[in-house]
């Protein structure tokens, strides 16, 4: 069960603690970051369930280089009648400890936050990250007696994507120095992890704790046990209404003010929930928060760091086409326009042979130029910041070249053999190759082949076309013509290659075998972006034939069930994941472009804001059923579309907050 505290603007979402609570705290998570990418995260019930949680996991190369150092920590309240074991860990068939039956609650706070209700006493924790360094303070305080608090920290420092084992080779080891307790693998060398409490006695005690078990990494078919290494644990001594912290940092020792860093913290994420305030209903002013997440620096060697968004929380790093996609949402819709430019200079620093990066090197920062959107999502984004902005300076000086060096390089041939064909539309790819965001791959197998001419890209293709012959218009006429010229030529050539006029639909591909009719989302971009080469029968079909098939209340399924191939589930191994990964799983992010088309087509102005309105009623319950506050990344194809993948994905979030405000925006009109 959750509820909502009213005490303030923004109140945090709550939900109820108690034994009969524990699955439904299990299927909850938290999560909070920092500006390098460092992040905080685990269950509402304080149970870490799967590798990525932790209560430290650092940005060692910002916003990659993840590693989780502080694992969890465990508590022992002692008052004069009882010790209150306060953590809870599973392990294989049972918890241990079993913390939550002493758990009031659990609020999603600007700090994340944990009521306990041990006898006569209630003992609060909170979490908090300093906001530009590798370190995580957890502030206790006690109330309605007096007593000793026991906290013994565990260890992982491993890579995130991996898991500790006792016997795996490594050497964990801890010294005392500089008032600071060290934990170090001295065989993987790295940098320490300190722990430290200045109002507490360290007590040395060395142990190793075996087979905790992450239930969600089991059930994604992975390996989810792992052993943890504890030095030994802090004792502190409270009387009632004292408050006291725990502080743990890797690498150089880092003292957080938790007050001041909590205040500061609350007053970025009320501005930001503030910015959407005068449009945007109590789900939009969450996103508008739940977005503070995602923007992160990027240090690259050599230089200075720049912003950047991170794809999703809490495998994903910065893709390009996720990025160019979210930024209109969680940028430009809060009004963060310097950072917006900020985001368009990090991956146009990177242009290469007419290509924007797909992604930067989680652990080299090298650019990977894989995806043949990505650099026409680009042109998208950066029509809407000048949408948004007015900005005509920054689009003529830096953001105008590098969509012309793009749509050059694209139409002249550049890598994984993209080019314009005979008849203007774009083509690429190989049948070894995933170029498009439905990327899925199995070794040498393309789950879904996709190479040739995709919908969407040849969407993006004229709509970028459209959208400089009219920004060049009287700055540059010649450059003006030449892409209305194109763009001419592209749109006729769309419609024969792709309008399927007995289904009254687009085909998803053009191969060199073919159409490839299978019904899926991707054919909504021909109706949602700035330009449409379809005519006004034909958007209305798309549309209509996207609402039969493919609309849940959570986005747009990637196949349409009634494909012999639709995956119902999105589950188990790592190959039946792959597998329905676009075939039938439901995706948050294609609701942004499924409402600006629906909302484009509509007759009746009122019926369609009222019925875009119920589209988007589901996200307001689920900010509160998986990644408390956020949106996931994908949902089961089938009812009840449980939600799957990333517990914070950036399009996801910024979709659906652009959605919002397109509706707001319809209304008015």
């Amino acid at each position: 069960m959750s509820r909502e505290s009213k005490d303030s603007p923004l109140p945090p979402i709550v939900v109820s603690g108690g034994e009969g609570e524990l699955e439904s705290l299990l299927g909850r998570e938290w999560l909070i970051a920092n500006r390098l990418g460092a992040y905080a995260s685990s269950s509402a019930a304080g149970c870490n369930t799967r590798r990525y949680h932790g209560l430290l996991v650092a940005a060692t190369k910002p916003p990659v280089g993840r590693v989780t150092a502080l694992s969890t920590v465990m508590e022992v309240l002692s008052l004069d009648d009882a010790d209150y074991a306060l953590a809870t860990n599973e392990f294989a068939g049972t918890f241990s400890p079993r913390g939550v039956v002493h758990l009031v609650e659990f609020r999603n706070d600007a700090a994340p936050t944990f009521v306990f209700r041990c006898g006569p006493a209630t003992l609060t924790k909170e979490i908090l990250l300093a906001d530009r360094a590798n370190a995580v303070a957890v502030r206790y305080t006690l109330r309605g007696a007096s007593g000793e608090l026991r906290v013994r920290p565990f260890a992982a420092l491993r890579d995130y994507h991996h898991l500790r084992r006792a016997d795996g080779g490594g050497q964990m080891t801890f010294e005392v120095r500089d008032g600071a307790v060290a934990v170090q693998d001295r065989a993987a060398g790295g940098e320490p992890l300190l722990c430290a409490a200045t109002d507490a006695e360290f007590q040395a005690d060395p142990q190793w704790w075996y087979r905790f078990l992450y239930r969600v990494d089991i059930l994604r078919g992975q390996d989810g046990i792992e052993d943890l290494y504890s030095p030994g644990q802090f004792v502190y001594r409270l009387i009632d209404g004292q408050t006291c912290q725990f502080n743990a940092s890797l690498g150089p020792p880092v003292r957080i003010g938790f007050q001041t860093t909590l205040e500061s913290r609350r007053r970025r994420l009320g501005e930001l929930a503030a910015s959407v305030a005068g449009w945007g209903d109590e789900t939009a002013r969450r996103l508008a928060a739940a977005s503070d997440a995602l923007v992160v620096r990027r240090n690259f060697p050599g230089d200075k760091s720049s912003a950047t968004i991170l794809a999703g929380y809490h495998w994903f790093a910065d893709w390009g086409r996720d990025t160019f996609i979210a930024l209109p949402g969680v940028l430009l819709a809060t009004g963060r326009f310097d950072q917006a430019r900020e985001v368009f200079r990090t991956f146009t620093a990177a242009l290469s042979e007419g290509m924007l990066p797909n992604r930067f090197d989680d652990y080299t920062s090298a650019a990977h130029y894989n995806s043949i959107d990505a650099s026409l999502w680009f042109v998208i984004a950066a029509e809407r910041y000048l949408a948004a902005t007015g900005d005509a300076r920054f689009w003529r000086d830096e953001l105008l070249p590098a969509a012309h060096a793009v749509l050059t390089a694209y139409r002249e041939g550049t890598r994984f053999d993209i080019h314009a064909d005979a008849d203007g539309l774009l083509l690429g790819g190989s049948h070894q190759t995933q170029l498009t965001w439905m990327d899925a791959k199995l070794g040498d197998e393309v789950v879904t082949p996709r190479h040739g001419k995709a919908v969407e890209v040849n969407a993006l293709w004229h709509s970028a076309h459209r959208i400089l012959a009219e920004r060049c218009r009287g700055a540059d006429d010649r450059l003006a013509d030449h892409y209305a010229q194109l763009a001419e030529t592209i749109a006729p050539a769309f419609v024969r290659a792709f309008w399927d006029e007995p289904r009254g639909c687009l085909y998803d591909c053009v191969g060199p075998n073919g159409p490839d009719g299978s019904v899926r989302p991707n054919q909504i971009f021909a109706v949602s972006l700035p330009h449409s080469p379809l005519s006004a029968a034909q958007r209305h079909a798309v549309v209509a034939t996207v609402a039969r098939e493919l609309l849940t209340p959570v986005g747009l399924r990637s196949l349409s069930p009634h494909d012999g191939r639709y995956r119902r589930r999105y589950g188990g191994s790592w190959e039946s994941r792959d597998r329905a990964y676009h075939q039938g799983t439901v995706w948050a992010w294609l609701i942004g472009a499924f409402i600006e088309a629906h909302l484009k087509v509509a007759g009746d102005r009122p019926l369609a804001v009222a019925q875009a309105k119920e589209y988007l009623a589901a996200f307001d319950d689920h900010l509160r059923q998986a990644g408390l506050g956020f949106v996931s990344e994908i949902f089961d194809g089938d009812p009840p579309h449980a939600p799957r993948g990333c517990i914070c994905q950036a399009w996801s979030i910024g979709e659906v907050l652009r959605a919002k405000q397109l509706v707001a925006q319809a209304e008015k009109t």
